[in-house]
């Protein structure tokens, strides 16, 4: 397993649209892995797609318990929304844009079907940090990121004093 590098706005790969995953084999587990190792360098981290750690799959890691006990840790392969509430304005952060927090709109309940790293299928009902937890990271597999879902970036966009990111994980480059 290794720690992999966390790509930051406004890196291209970012912006990319993952590949749905159809073959379950040794490399998506090694990726799995490495994302799980990843995910729980960063303090405080609950969620991490593959287009983060420069890989533009349908790939994404969470951990509501931010690696305190690790046993809330689900892998989400090729995932779909199936079900949704109204809205709700939460405040998000992400490890893409560590000096930013966002106000964003989302479902505050959800559920979600997906695949586990084995490739078998899952549904799972969501709410509240969880559910805006879920639909950032689907977010990121569709190369879309929480500056496209402010309103404004006077009242949606606050600065704030980021955390020493290890510095195996900082991308050196935006680009």
């Amino acid at each position: 397993m290794a720690i992999l590098k966390i790509y930051k706005y406004p890196h291209p790969v970012l912006r990319a649209v993952g590949e749905r995953v159809t073959a379950f084999d040794e490399t998506l587990q090694t990726l799995v892995a490495d994302m799980i190792e990843t995910l729980y360098a960063c303090t405080g981290a609950i969620g991490l797609a593959a287009q983060q750690v420069g890989q533009p799959l349908q790939v994404f890691v969470m951990d509501m318990a931010a690696a305190s006990t690790k046993d809330q840790l689900r892998v989400y392969i090729n995932p779909e929304i199936v079900q949704a509430s109204r809205n709700k304005t939460m405040r998000e952060g992400c490890l893409s844009f560590p000096e930013y927090l966002a106000n964003v709109k989302r479902p505050q309940k959800i559920t979600v079907k997906a695949q586990d790293q084995w490739g078998q299928w899952f549904e799972q009902e969501a709410t509240m940090l969880e559910a805006v937890c879920i639909q950032h990271e689907m977010d990121h597999l569709n190369g879309v990121l929480m500056i496209d879902r402010i309103e404004s970036l006077k009242t949606d966009w606050i600065t704030r004093q980021p955390k020493p990111l290890n510095p195996e994980l900082a991308d050196e480059e935006a680009s």
